[in-house]
């Protein structure tokens, strides 16, 4: 009886400390609930070719428990060979949120490759986020104040 109480603590524990891990990816990843990063744009897109994509799911790949999706083996294979390379920063939120001090969705379609980098951004009927950024004509100013405020953002859901 001793040995099934341990067995059911330890299993609880197990799924606990397994369930923390996929809130923290949720918190510091833009990912929806099947783990699906950047609403299946390819990264690789983004990245190496300026464009925004998206992939099929003939080319995926899974990377610290969140998939990406690309337009093509070539791409998939890039990424599998240097992922960190190809991840979006902030996780995939919205740059201007980030700086800002929020975690907004950002359009797939709005986006800036600057320094190897690709920033994601907001955009709807009331804001155009990455005309903002623009505007500041600062870029490094911006990252600067982001990458501050990533460091606490990535721990929250906001």
């Amino acid at each position: 009886m001793k040995n099934a109480i341990k067995i059911s603590i330890l299993f609880a524990l197990a799924f606990s400390i397994s369930n923390l891990a996929s809130a923290q990816d949720k918190m510091a990843n833009n990912i929806d609930n099947s783990n699906i990063a950047l609403q299946a744009y390819s990264p690789v897109s983004y990245a190496d070719l300026g464009i925004a994509q998206k992939g099929v799911k003939e080319f995926k790949s899974e990377h610290n428990k969140i998939v990406y999706y690309f337009t093509s083996a070539e791409q998939k294979a890039k990424f599998d060979k240097n992922p960190e390379q190809y991840l979006p920063q902030y996780g995939g939120y919205c740059a201007f949120g980030i700086y800002a001090g929020a975690k907004f969705h950002p359009d797939p379609n709005k986006f800036i490759v600057k320094d190897g980098k690709y920033f994601l951004y907001l955009y709807n009927v009331e804001l155009d986020a990455q005309q903002l950024w623009l505007a500041e004509n600062n870029h490094s100013g911006l990252v600067k104040k982001a990458d501050e405020n990533w460091k606490k953002l990535k721990k929250t859901y906001n």
